[in-house]
């Protein structure tokens, strides 16, 4: 699965002992945080990001780790003080949606957990915070969001005096810096995820487990943007970037930034991720010893096959539990590396073997539409103005609430 505070602990973060159990990293108004949570929580951030679990790994996430543990306190606090609660029902399904983008099979996931020695209670706990602050932000902040006629229009007008002002497809991860102090080690930070992407691990795992914005939740995709639409030193950072390449970290007024350009276009020209397609994917399980074995065989499957029918029985006899036929599919839903594979195949056309985490994809299109050009309608504009509006009160609110808080860091 792809699923700030200096800490004089990091030798105790392996794995946990029965006096872990009770030892308590931070002490959060009248809840705890373990060193059994901390040593869970960075099992399960090391496997579903794709880091390499090694101590100095754990060294350098640490602190991060516990600051969102720390949110999820907090944010868990305020659920329970406006009586918001998150169905079990609703935390099965998110468990299920978890499966489905990952293509294991039903039951996977607790196989993954299992294997990977992660307490199912840590992703639950992770999930439950997460619903319960998107209920807590929607019921206390929706009503401050509201989108005017004036608004949208004037939208719709900046969108048309740039028509040929290039869009781009940006994905972000951002670190909040609550105060000055915390500077140096956001930083840090910063620069030490920057290395562990370059060094082959997602993007967007790092943002749903690092990010501390609201995209998180979507591995970080701000969607399409002009420059003017964001800060101004983000804007002038994408301009200078060429799509697949990431920003040095961006300080701004609430912290840094590291952007990743996904994609560039001309406003008002086709969006790529509404190209509709049915698919063939087959998924082979490459363990790293024998990745290379595997990719050879993939390769000679897709100079073999001629059809979405034959690529399907190949699948159906050789990987029957990780390869799927797809009827209808937004290019945008799929996994960047697969989209931007499959945007490039005719109908008809199998892709070259992708090596992703754990397997080797091999993706046939079956059918293509591409939609209409043209801006936004109304509706479009006024749902991006309100989400972006939301976002920016919920950072807010999450602020105050740490600005109030009892937090003591126990070493």
């Amino acid at each position: 699965m792809r699923l700030l505070l200096a800490l004089p602990l990091l030798l105790l973060l392996a794995a946990p002992t029965a006096a872990q159990e009770t030892r308590i990293a931070a002490v959060v108004n009248d809840d705890i945080v373990s060193l059994n949570d901390l040593s869970n929580r960075m099992l399960l951030v090391m496997r579903s990001s794709g880091m390499e679990d090694t101590k100095q790994n754990r060294d350098r996430v640490s602190s991060q780790v516990l600051r969102s543990l720390i949110d999820e306190r907090l944010q868990m606090q305020e659920a329970k003080r406006l009586n918001v609660t998150v169905p079990q029902d609703d935390v099965d399904k998110a468990m299920e949606r978890i499966e489905q983008n990952n293509r294991m099979p039903k039951g996977g996931l607790a196989d993954f957990l299992e294997k990977a020695g992660i307490p199912r209670a840590a992703l639950v706990e992770q999930i439950t915070a997460a619903m319960a602050w998107s209920k807590v932000v929607r019921n206390r902040l929706s009503q401050d969001v509201t989108i005017s006629d004036e608004d949208i229009a004037e939208t719709l007008n900046r969108m048309k005096e740039n028509a040929d002002v290039p869009q781009n497809r940006v994905s972000e991860i951002f670190l909040a810096v609550d105060n000055p102090t915390q500077d140096t080690e956001v930083k840090q930070l910063a620069d030490r995820l920057i290395e562990q992407i370059r060094g082959g691990v997602r993007f967007d795992a790092i943002a749903r487990q690092f990010s501390q914005s609201p995209t998180a939740a979507v591995g970080g995709d701000l969607g399409w943007v002009t420059p003017h639409e964001v800060a101004p030193a983000l804007g002038d950072a994408v301009q200078k970037m060429k799509p697949g390449e990431m920003s040095y970290p961006i300080r701004t007024g609430g912290g840094y930034y590291l952007l990743y350009l996904l994609d560039r276009r001309v406003l008002g020209q086709p969006d790529p991720a509404q190209v509709e397609l049915s698919l063939v994917q087959v998924a082979f399980p490459a363990p790293p010893e024998r990745q290379q074995q595997i990719m050879s065989e993939a390769q000679q499957v897709s100079d073999s096959v001629k059809s979405c029918g034959e690529l399907a029985k190949v699948g159906r006899e050789r990987a029957p539990q990780t390869s799927r036929e797809i009827p209808e599919i937004k290019a945008g839903e799929l996994p960047s590396q697969i989209r931007d594979a499959v945007l490039k195949l005719g109908v008809a056309e199998v892709s070259k073997p992708l090596a992703l985490q754990g397997a080797v994809v091999v993706v046939m299109v079956c059918q293509r539409k591409d939609p209409p050009g043209g801006l936004p309608t109304r509706e479009e504009v006024s749902e991006s103005l309100a989400r972006e509006r939301l976002d920016t009160l919920a950072r807010r609110y999450l602020r105050d609430l740490r600005r109030g808080a009892y937090v003591d860091i126990r070493g």
